[in-house]
């Protein structure tokens, strides 16, 4: 399936298990816990009665595959980033589309596809949504511009919460310290960007890296990649 970049597909749920995969552009996906994103090279693990809703960032190539959860046993009992190496790729991509291939064929595939799926590790993509209004407030401010650098003690000051309030809230409702909640936002909106074909200079200046060399090294870090080897489109 190919679509435009900003589509979205509104709130759903499904019966079975679904891996959805960008072939090229970016996958946001949303439950009432937090925002999940994927690029090229990951893919996303939706589990049965999940309720949630795409967003697509850039021209994307969209695929899906459907698992019967009294069939296929996984565990992940919430969406889950994961790591998509070449193998997986073409496995997602073929049971997607699987054209003129016997169905016994295809579930043989499919088998492959969900041991391949256990030995893939899980990528820390995820954006909590935050469930106390001072801690809502704080990363709403932090998300208005990333350009400008906010302390904790800063962030308190402006929602009326002390910095060691403020701090353990990070930790108690978004399960991560403050610098690493504000990574994860920062590489959410360079993905975007980057999907939109924006260059990689104007990127981390838009997300508050110092230089682009910093934001390359956070990039490589957690995605295993550079944004220059993003941008380059992937073919089978």
């Amino acid at each position: 399936m190919s679509l435009s970049g900003g589509q979205r597909i509104d709130r759903h749920w499904h019966e079975v298990h679904q891996i959805v995969y960008p072939a090229s552009g970016v996958i946001a996906v949303t439950t009432d816990d937090g925002t999940w994103i994927a690029p090229p090279n990951r893919a996303l693990w939706i589990p049965a009665g999940a309720g949630h809703e795409h967003r697509f960032y850039g021209p994307t190539e969209f695929h899906s595959v459907a698992f019967d959860p009294e069939k296929y046993l996984v565990e992940l009992k919430a969406p889950t980033v994961i790591a998509v190496s070449p193998l997986l790729r073409e496995l997602i991509i073929t049971c997607s589309v699987p054209g003129d291939l016997p169905r016994e064929e295809v579930t043989r595939l499919e088998v492959v596809l969900i041991d391949q799926l256990r030995r893939s590790p899980e990528q820390a993509l995820k954006l909590p949504i935050p469930r106390d209004q001072r801690l809502a407030e704080a990363c709403a401010l932090v998300d208005d511009d990333l350009t400008q650098v906010w302390t904790v003690a800063e962030l308190g000051r402006q929602v009326g919460a002390s910095e060691r309030t403020l701090t353990r809230l990070f930790r108690t409702d978004m399960g991560m310290t403050y610098p690493q909640w504000r990574t994860q936002i920062r590489l959410h909106h360079a993905l975007r960007l980057l999907a939109e074909g924006r260059p990689v200079t104007y990127v981390a200046h838009q997300c508050g890296w110092a230089t682009p060399s910093a934001f390359i090294d956070v990039y490589r870090r957690i995605l295993g990649q550079t944004p220059g080897t993003y941008a380059a489109p992937v073919t089978r």
